[in-house]
C-alpha cells in the first residue's frame, strides 16, 4: 500500500529548525492552499487550508536556509496522522472553536519562488541527491 500527498501553496510563517536527539535536523512551517469559487449566489468565495510541514535531513538545513514566509512551495509527502483517531489532529481554537491540522512529512520540497536575487542559478534543488532540477513557477500552466 501506499500514500502520497502533492501540495502547492505559500509558506505562513518562516521555517523553524530544530535537531532531534541524535542530532539529525527537522526543519518545520505551515503551507497554505487557496481554492477560489463562486457559490450558489455567484459571489466569490476563498477557501484556505493550511498544512504544517516537517522535513528531515540535508533537505530541512537546505529549506530553513532558503525559504520564508510568503514563498511558494511544492510539498511531495505522507500524512501524518494523529494516533488517537488515525485522522487529522483536532484542537480547539480561539473562542473554542474546534479545528483541524494536516500535518505532511515532506519527501521532497521544491522552491517555485524566484530567489531573492532574481537569479534562478542559485536558488538550490531541493530533490534528494540534487539530482532533479529545482520547478520554476513557469512551469506550471496555472
Amino acid at each position: 500500500m501506499y500514500q502520497s500527498i502533492t501540495v502547492i501553496g505559500r509558506l505562513g510563517r518562516d521555517p523553524e529548525m530544530r535537531h532531534m536527539a541524535n542530532g539529525d535536523p527537522v526543519t518545520s512551517f505551515s503551507v497554505a492552499t487557496d481554492r477560489v469559487y463562486n457559490d450558489k449566489a455567484g459571489a466569490k468565495q476563498k477557501e484556505t487550508t493550511w498544512f504544517r510541514v516537517s522535513v528531515f535531513g540535508k533537505q530541512a538545513e537546505t529549506c530553513n536556509q532558503y525559504l520564508s514566509k510568503g514563498k511558494m512551495v511544492l510539498v511531495e509527502g505522507r500524512m501524518g496522522v494523529d494516533p488517537a483517531t488515525g485522522g487529522p489532529k483536532l484542537f480547539t481554537g480561539t473562542a473554542g472553536k474546534t479545528g483541524t491540522s494536516f500535518e505532511i512529512v515532506a519527501n521532497t520540497v521544491r522552491f517555485l519562488s524566484a530567489s531573492e536575487q532574481g537569479d534562478e542559478s542559485v536558488r538550490p534543488s531541493a530533490a534528494p541527491g540534487g539530482s532533479k532540477p529545482a520547478v520554476r513557477s513557469e512551469d506550471f500552466p496555472f
